[in-house]
């Protein structure tokens, strides 16, 4: 059976209504037993929200969330993509994450990097694994706060646009 995503989502660009939305899903994934995102505060994405792009369910629910965060001249990071569970599988993260490198071509950003535990979905659209030393130290900033450092396993990906 094929799984329509269309009639399960609408992907757009995220408002100040969505902020809490997006919060409790990225805090779903943001604990010491997913640690799969880092932790976000709900000011932090007040704060980014013109980052954001969500998944909407019918019922008016967010069910998906990323964020194109601009780093440099011509870099930035995918941050926070995340899907709520009842709804993986359903092409969701490859919608937002298309939306999201779609604004990266449209601002003229030529590389876009992931530092993620979920290597083989950003390989299937286009990134490959590069060494953490070829980003930023910048990049860095939010890697003190996590609970997990220095011991990380996030890979860092990148793609050219």
């Amino acid at each position: 059976m094929i799984k329509r995503v269309s009639s399960r989502g609408k992907i757009r660009k995220a408002t100040l209504d969505d902020a809490k939305g997006i919060h409790q899903l990225v805090s779903q994934y943001a604990n010491k037993k997913n640690d799969f995102l880092l932790p976000r505060s709900l000011t932090n994405i007040y704060e980014t929200i013109r980052d954001y792009y969500v998944c909407q369910s019918r019922s008016g629910r967010i069910i998906g969330c990323g964020a194109l965060h601009v780093v440099w001249e011509g870099l930035a990071e995918v941050k926070a993509l995340a899907v709520s569970k009842k709804y993986q599988g359903w092409g969701i993260g490859s919608r937002l994450l298309e939306a999201i490198l779609d604004e990266a071509i449209m601002m003229r950003i030529s590389r876009v990097f992931a530092l993620t535990m979920k290597t083989d979905f950003f390989i299937k659209h286009g990134f490959t694994v590069t060494e953490k030393s070829n980003l930023p130290h910048k990049v860095w900033g939010e890697c003190v706060n996590c609970h997990l450092f220095p011991d990380c396993e996030e890979v860092a990906m990148i793609i050219e646009l």
